[in-house]
């Protein structure tokens, strides 16, 4: 019993010494801290760098782990897009092999600029076919697009519905590209009995604006690339 109170007794002393070596320290002179405030102060200051270094890396990490995360998605869906398309690329071939083929149709409806004159007279000879009286047939200036050209015709006749009717659908069947818009079609004067306008003797008329489009010569197609090229450098 002796003993062990002898240990409490020294125990307690050296606590009391211990606690004495913190009292009264001045934060602006730590070197003349005592041992244990220097050693307790030291161990502090390598615990507070472990621990910030700790965070400072675990967040950079998190970061990362979190574009890597978003990669991984992006990449998964890239992935399972050219996996389809490689599944679906003999058939995608098929596509673009009949795609082709329905441009190459549409392109031998567009007319040269050398045969824009004959489907001009096509059109009037369709009107002229139903019957139909032109009172106006004016060609606009030709708007020149990307990869086409733009002709717009200013077109009024005058006739009976039925016939009007039809020029319409021939204007439709030609084989050149031929669209009609803006049509406005009024009462005329009444043909010869007297009969009312709209009906079978009597007269109409419509003003529309014809437009039909023509491929680009190779001198107008490198005309508008070189005009592109121009407008992208002005931008830049």
């Amino acid at each position: 019993m002796a003993r062990k109170e002898s240990i409490n007794i020294d125990l307690g002393a050296w606590a009391a010494q211990a606690a004495e070596q913190f009292r009264e320290l001045n934060p602006r002179q730590p070197g003349q801290w005592p041992l244990l405030p220097k050693l307790a102060a030291f161990a502090a200051a390598i615990l507070a760098s472990v621990v910030a270094g700790w965070f400072l890396v675990l967040s950079t990490t998190n970061a990362e782990l979190d574009d890597l995360r978003q990669r991984e998605q992006l990449l998964r869906a890239d992935y399972r897009l050219k996996l389809g398309q490689a599944a679906n690329l003999g058939e995608l071939r098929n596509q673009k092999i009949q795609v082709q083929e329905y441009v190459n149709q549409l392109e031998k409806q567009l007319p040269g600029k050398a045969e824009m004159d004959a489907l001009l007279s096509d059109i009037n000879q369709a009107g002229l076919g139903r019957g139909l009286q032109f009172e106006l047939f004016r060609p606009g200036q030709v708007a020149v697009k990307d990869y086409y050209a733009e002709l717009p015709i200013s077109i009024r006749v005058s006739g009976r519905y039925h016939d009007i009717g039809s020029f319409a659908a021939d204007v439709a069947n030609l084989s050149r590209i031929v669209t009609l818009h803006d049509l406005n079609i009024s009462a005329g004067p009444p043909a010869g009995g007297g009969a009312a306008p709209g009906l079978a003797g009597g007269a109409l008329n419509m003003d529309a604006m014809a437009r039909t489009y023509r491929y680009l010569d190779p001198e107008e197609v490198e005309t508008q690339r070189s005009a592109r090229a121009k407008a992208k450098k002005a931008k830049s």
